[in-house]
Order: structure tokens, then sequence, then C-alpha cells
């Protein structure tokens, strides 16, 4: 490896002027970005030359100075990973030479799938090769129609490089750059491009409802697709299998992390795009919705040395950010921290977090036997989902460690069923199991267009709204809608709030789970108690007049 920095050797090797790496540099410092990728698009290097240049840089060699004809290579399976793992993490096996193993790496500072290879095939002698987009497209192709093509499902060479040409036109490179920006103007936290008979129809979605936003005409629609696949270095070629990618850009000045999902369908590709913030992102347990009491409850959980905590909700409820907001506040220089994820939404400095790859093996259960051993004092898992993690999380939680998990059920009381229907002993969840933390996301009405209105009788009566008014000992009720304004793109909501349930594991609680109560029983008996259900914890937000009484009926 070159200890030079990039521009010295693009100085050096190719007599690029320092007033232009100067240039580079200050867009990299406003904007962000990679040296090298600011230069080739600003013309003054050429893919070739920064090929080079990292090369240089990596202590790599040149694909085409090892391979001289591509259409010889075989690809041969290796270890039976996945194919699509290779593809996905862009490091493609191009040939095996006695003890020696040739990849091909789109880009060297992608340490992870670079590690993991060297570590898989630790027998051989691991090479990395560079080599220009061009060349690394080629050889992926290569790649794609040994492992994957089939005839018929997919586009010939001169049809990829007629997409490849319009996709970089600039109507569709500017209708997608608008397509994003209104997207993080609006906080749109997904974008779905479907495609019709009629076209495309772009859809975002807005505190966790879609809304039409735009369509594209059949004969951009093909540009479009392209266009985005070629954003996150996905086979524009492959139109039969779904694809997996990622970009990270500057949207309206702030800094996106956009993963891309692609799935086949009958009048085309659909197209998904998740929007993740990476910046200005605030984890604070008081700002998610959550009432005094469950704040307290809550803080009382994670105060503990061991034991198992669970946050469950349906897909998309806000359970990794209520996760992700206890972390922040468990995160401290004495403390060693290891999550497991899939995907790692959001990094925090000062966690290990640890990204699942069930196509190499690398499942929940495989990264949580060896965690162990690591000596973490806090554990959080993305999701449990089967038997043996479940029995891993219980284990870890009974011997010195604090477990944090998430589970999908419907509300916190179902968690302990589905431990049991997993296969869990009760014993074993009497032993380990501290509390669930149920939730749901409602939207958050509109601060600037609200106005007060008059609701039903029969409504009032169906909420419960006079019963939970002196339960909670409300001052008064206070119901709103909005009709929608600029502030809140004329929706009438702005941003979303949780709504939560949050069950102390009582003595109590454990006899009727070893006496095997039915859930229905559970939960009559805690209605008699001050339990709060996620549909009491809702109604109470609607009478605070902070959400409405149709978002109430809606999510619970």
């Amino acid at each position: 490896m070159d200890n030079r920095l990039l521009g010295e050797i693009l100085e050096e090797r190719f007599s690029v002027g320092q007033e232009e790496i100067d240039k580079a540099l200050n867009y990299q410092q406003q904007y962000g970005g990679r040296l090298g990728e600011i230069l080739l698009h600003s013309g003054v290097l050429s893919e070739e030359m920064l090929a080079e240049a990292l090369a240089i840089r990596f202590g790599m060699s040149l694909i085409n100075e090892k391979i001289k004809d591509l259409s010889n290579l075989e690809f041969s399976p290796l270890n039976d990973i996945e194919p699509r793992w290779f593809v996905a993490n862009e490091i493609i096996p191009i040939q095996q030479e006695n003890r020696m193993m040739y990849f091909l790496v789109k880009d060297p500072l992608n340490f992870y799938p670079i590690e993991v290879v060297k570590t898989l095939f630790s027998d051989y002698d691991v090479r990395l090769l560079l080599g220009d987009e061009r060349k690394y497209r080629e050889v992926i192709n290569l790649y794609n129609m040994k492992h994957f093509k089939k005839e018929g499902t997919s586009f010939d060479e001169t049809e990829i490089e007629k997409l490849r040409d319009l996709a970089g036109e600039a109507p569709v490179i500017k209708f997608v750059n608008a397509m994003m920006s209104r997207a993080a103007e609006y906080r749109a936290s997904d974008i779905h491009v479907e495609s019709t008979n009629m076209g495309l129809k772009v859809r975002y979605r807005i505190d966790g409802v879609l809304h039409d936003i735009d369509s594209v005409s059949p004969d951009t629609s093909p540009a479009i697709i392209s266009r985005l696949k070629i954003m996150s270095n996905l086979d524009i070629g492959e139109k039969r299998l779904p694809q997996d990618g990622r970009i990270q850009a500057k949207v309206s000045g702030r800094l996106f992390d956009i993963r891309i999902s692609t799935l086949p369908a009958i009048h085309g590709e659909n197209i998904v795009m998740r929007l993740l913030e990476k910046e200005n992102v605030d984890y604070n347990i008081k700002s998610l919705g959550l009432e005094e009491p469950d704040v307290n409850e809550i803080n009382r959980l994670i105060s503990k040395n061991f034991g198992l905590t669970l946050v469950t909700g349906p897909t998309g409820s806000g359970k990794t950010t209520t996760l992700y907001s206890v972390l922040n506040r468990l995160n401290k220089k004495d403390r060693k921290i290891i999550t497991v994820e899939d995907p790692v939404e959001y990094q925090i400095e000062g966690i290990t977090q640890i990204h699942v790859h069930e196509q190499i093996g690398l499942s929940f259960a495989t990264i949580l036997r060896n965690i162990l051993r690591q000596d973490p004092d806090i554990i959080m898992i993305g999701e449990i989902r089967d038997r043996e993690t479940a029995e891993i999380a219980i284990q870890a939680s009974l011997t010195g460690h604090l477990v944090l998990a998430t589970l999908h059920t419907n509300d916190s009381i179902s968690a302990i069923t589905r431990l049991i229907d997993m296969g869990i002993d009760d014993y074993l969840i009497n032993s380990s199991l501290l509390g669930v933390i149920a939730q749901r996301l409602v939207r958050r009405l509109c601060s600037h267009c609200a106005i007060e209105v008059n609701v039903e009788e029969s409504i009032l009566a169906e909420l419960r709204a006079a019963e939970i008014k002196k339960k909670y000992r409300l001052d008064n009720i206070c119901l709103k809608k909005a009709p929608g304004c600029d502030w809140c793109a004329h929706t009438g909501y702005r941003e979303r709030i949780g709504i939560f349930e949050v069950l102390k594991y009582t003595d109590i609680f454990k006899s009727m789970i070893l006496e095997h109560r039915g859930d229905e029983y559970i939960r009559q008996k805690l209605s008699q108690e001050n339990f709060r259900t996620l549909r009491e914890d809702a109604v109470v937000k609607c009478l605070k007049g902070l959400t409405t009484v149709e978002e109430v009926f809606r999510v619970t």
C-alpha cells in the first residue's frame, strides 16, 4: 500500500494540477463525496486514470494487467456461497490459480467484504484486482450470465448500452434529482416507483401513508428505472431477479443513505427507495411520545444489569427508533454495547454494530454465539425470528447481559405467547423477561392549521373518552382536525408520534404464565390494574389534540 495521499499520486502520475485538486477538496468539504469521483465527474480524470491511481494507492493490480481475455473466465461457485452475495457486495471471484484466488473489487474502501473473503479463503493467497467502471460492468455482466441468465429474461448488450445512454440524458437526470429533492422536502420515508400499463407511477410514503405524486410516460419509464439502477450500482441488464443497492447522496443540503430494492412485476420493474437521513437524527426517549409513567418504567427496565426487554410491533412501527433511543441513553464509556441488525440503519458512535448476511451463513444466531465471547455488557438484537435466536438471547440475559430485542407481535401480551410458540419453556421466560414495550405510530396533527372540532357522542362513546379522561386524570377534552396547509404539504399531518403499551413483567404476571392462562384472561386481569393499552394511549393523545379520531381507528 502506498502511504501517499490520492492527490499526490494523481499529481505525480497524471500531472493533475494542484489548483484542480484544491477545487475538488473544497467541493468535498462542502458537499461530501470522494476526491477521485469528484475529479472524474468534473472531467479532470478518466475512469482508467482513476482506477490506476487507486490501484497504486491500495497496492492492488489492475485486472487488465492480470487477465487479458475475460471471456475465458469460469466464475466457479466458491465454498457454497450464493453468487448473489458476491454481486451484492461488489467483490467478484474471477480466477483460481494454484493457491492464489483473484477477486475483482469495485471499491477498495469497502473493507467488510474484503475481510470476509480473506477469512473464508484463508487457505489461499487472496489477490485483489481493480478495474475502471466499464471493465467492472463487463465482468459483472459475464458473471451474471454465468450464474443467473436464462433465455429471454434479460436485455442483450445492445439494449443495455441503449438504456445506459438514455439514463444519462439530462431530462432523465433532472427528473430523478427532482424526485428525490421533493421527497426530502415532503419528509417522505420511502419513494415508490411502480410500473403500470400506463407508464410509471411515483408515490411517496409521508408519515406512514402513501400519496400519489407524479407519473411518467411509458416512453421514459425504462430510462428512469435504469438511471436509479445505475446510481445504486445495480445490473441494468437484469430485469427478472430482484436486486438491492444503495446510494449515498446530498439531497436539498441533507445527507441521505438511500436503500433501493427492485422487484419484477407484470408491467415491469418496481423500485422502492428508503430514505434514511444520516445527520441531525435525534434519538431521545422523551421525544418518542411516551407518557411520563411509561418513560419512568422504561428507565427502570434499562437500568438493570441483566435480563431481557422486548420491543414489539409490526414492520414500520418505530421499534428500531425506540431501541436506538434506549441505546443512546445507555451508551457510556464504561459499557460495551454490541448490536446485531438486518440491516444497520444508522451508525452510532461508540457502539459495535454488526450487519447480518444470511447468504454466507452470518445469521442472528451465528453472530450471537460469537459475540458472547466479546464480553459485551449490553446486546441489541434487531429481530428474534426463530427458536435458536430466542434461546441464545435468553441464555445471554441469564448470564449477566442486558439484552434488548424486537419481536413481531400485535401487542405486549402476545409476545409471551409468541416465545412459547417458538418452543421456549415458560420458566425460562419468567427467569429472564423484564418487560415488553408494544408500539405503533400515529400521524401528528399539523400545529399550523389544526383547529378544534366537535365529535359525535357515539364516536366518543366508542372511544370510551369519558372513562379514559377520568382514568388518566385529563383536565379536558380537546379534539382537533387539520384542513392542511403548506407546512404539512396539505395533508393535515406533520411527522408521527408513538403510541405505547408498556408491560411490567410482575410476579402476578409470571404466575398467570405458569398457570397457562390465555391472552384474553390476562388482558382482563390487567384491565383491573393501571395498565395502559395501545388503544387507550392513542385515545389519550387524541383527547390532548395531538392526533385525530381517524388515526386512532386506523392504527388500533
